[in-house]
Order: C-alpha cells, then structure tokens, then sequence
C-alpha cells in the first residue's frame, strides 16, 4: 500500500490529468499486466518442475518447449509490441487552440513565451506555464545550450531539447489544477532542481490571466515598494533580468515582469514568498549551488526587504 501511494501526485505517470498521459498510463498497465502474467506462469512452471518427482512425460517433451518457449512468448511479445505501436502512435487529435507555447532549457531554468493568434509573441515568463483545460496547446521546446528534456508527467510524455532543434508536443489538461514538471536529462550541476509547474485552468480564468500577463509592470506607488524598485535599478539587477515597464532590459535570466503571481522561485525550490525572495537575492547560491546568479550578499537590511517586496509586488 505504501508503495501504491507512489502512483498518485504532482508528478506522476501513473496519475493521468490528460489525454496524451491517459494514453501513456493505459500502456504502462498493460504492458505491466502482461510481464506479470508471463513471470508469474514462468515461476509457477519453475515450482512444479522443482517439486514433482523425475520422469518423462510431457513435461520434459521437445513439444513443450518449442510451444512454451517459442511459439507462446513470440505470440504474447508480439501482440504487446503491436498494441504498444498502436497506442505510442500519433493519434488523432482537434487542432491545437491559442495561445502556442515556446519553452526553452537554460542551465537551470525554463523560459516561457506566449505568442497570440497573430503569431507574434505577446509576452514572456520563467519556470512556469499555463493553460487553458480542456485543450490542446502546441509546445514547441529547444535549449540554449546543452541536452535538456521536459516532462509533465501528469499531462504527456517527456521530448527531448536539442541545440539546434526545435520538437514539438501537444500539452492538454483535463481539469484544473498544478502539476509539476522536471528536467529529466542531466544537464550538469543542479539538474535536479531544473523544475516548473504547468497550471490548467478554466478558460474564462486564462484569459484573464493572459491578458494581464501582456500589461507591463505598473509603477509602484507605496513607498517602500518605490524603494525597491530604486534597488532593483541601483544594484544593477537589470542588466540580467528584464520587467517590461521599466529601463530593465536584461535577457541572461528570467523575465520579473510578473514575477509574484508565479508558484515558485529558483525553478520549483522555493515556494514564492517575500521571505524567499530575500533569501534568494542574498545568497541564492547556498540554495541552489551553481546557479549562473551570484549572491548579493552586500544588499542588507532595509533595502532587501524593499527589493523583495517590490518584486513579490509585480502580479
């Protein structure tokens, strides 16, 4: 039973929250359910030859063996690998819907564009993603640099990012809710902490979302929350992240125009708090060892907590 607990969660195969998973799901089961059915008659066979006395008889027949050894499992592996094929192929599915999604895989974290019905891209996030249920969105992954994967085990089956190329998967949730994704091809360093969440939600919700998404950052009016921004500007946190609204134009990491609506911070590691925010800018690598931001350990007191306000602000 502790072991079955594993089946369900965030990020499960064996949970499906989506067509392609469901599909996913049913083969694992069957082709599960045929290997146990084989072993099992396999151990079985194994007892009684062990604990029936010695003579000759059937059971130590050319005949048994050719039928048993040969004949079954070439029948029984066969119409696995053909009911495998059968459902590893594409099926058919509705056109995908807007918005179309482009990921790609940095050393270690995901970048996040939306394009419109115009193609054009409207907006650009990090580390998390968002859709509508109940339809397929077209995904299109590559990197930036080295072998990346992305896999959202609850919705599809994970596609390998390969420099210079661009693959392509259809993302569908059936219900609302969270469900984590993961880097799974080692990519060097933190690889195990390159994470995201994909997060259905109802249509209507979406949109209103997306729209907010494309508005740039507001200019803060709490003076704390001014503070912070002149801190964000004076330490030059812009020449590597960008906030659209702002003079901050920098595109080695993540966008931090809409950094406080998302779920986590650092790719998944840390729930998105004010009090994580600061830790992070302080020393994010005591959290996340190797990550390409260095710490700013020098940005003390006041000024820190204005900082991270100011960006916990940004929804």
């Amino acid at each position: 039973m502790l072991l079955l607990g594993g089946c369900e969660g965030v990020q499960s195969v064996l949970h499906p929250q989506g067509p392609d998973a469901e599909r996913i799901a049913t083969l694992g089961w069957i082709m599960f359910a045929g290997a146990a059915a084989i072993f099992l008659l396999v151990m079985a066979l194994i007892a009684f030859a062990w604990i029936r006395p010695p003579q000759r008889d059937w059971f130590g027949s050319s005949r048994l063996v050719v039928v048993g050894g040969l004949i079954f499992p070439t029948a029984t592996l066969t119409a696995l690998l053909i009911y495998s094929l059968a459902a590893a192929g594409i099926a058919t599915r509705p056109p995908a819907t807007d918005p179309e999604i482009e990921v790609v895989g940095y050393q270690w974290w995901w970048e996040v564009r939306y394009r419109d019905a115009d193609g054009e891209v409207a907006f650009t996030t990090a580390n998390e993603i968002r859709l509508p249920t109940g339809r397929p969105v077209r995904t299109r992954v590559s990197t930036a640099d080295v072998i990346h994967s992305f896999w959202v085990p609850n919705l599809a089956g994970k596609i390998d990012m390969i420099p210079g190329r661009v693959n392509e998967l259809m993302l569908e949730a059936d219900e609302a809710g969270a469900f984590r994704g993961q880097c799974a091809e080692y990519c060097g360093g933190p690889h195990t902490w390159m994470a995201f969440y994909a997060v259905a939600e109802e249509p209507d919700q979406f949109a209103r979302w997306f729209e907010r998404q494309q508005q740039p950052a507001p200019a803060p009016q709490d003076p704390i929350l001014q503070r912070g921004l002149e801190v964000f500007t004076s330490f030059g946190c812009g020449a590597c992240h960008a906030i659209r609204g702002t003079d901050a134009v920098g595109g080695f990491g993540p966008d931090l125009t809409h950094v406080g609506s998302r779920r986590t911070i650092g790719a998944g590691i840390l729930d998105n708090t004010t009090e994580n925010l600061a830790a992070w800018i302080a020393d994010s690598q005591h959290i996340k060892p190797d990550n390409p931001m260095p710490p700013f350990d020098f940005i003390e007191g006041e000024d820190l907590e204005a900082l991270a306000a100011y960006l916990k602000s940004l929804q």
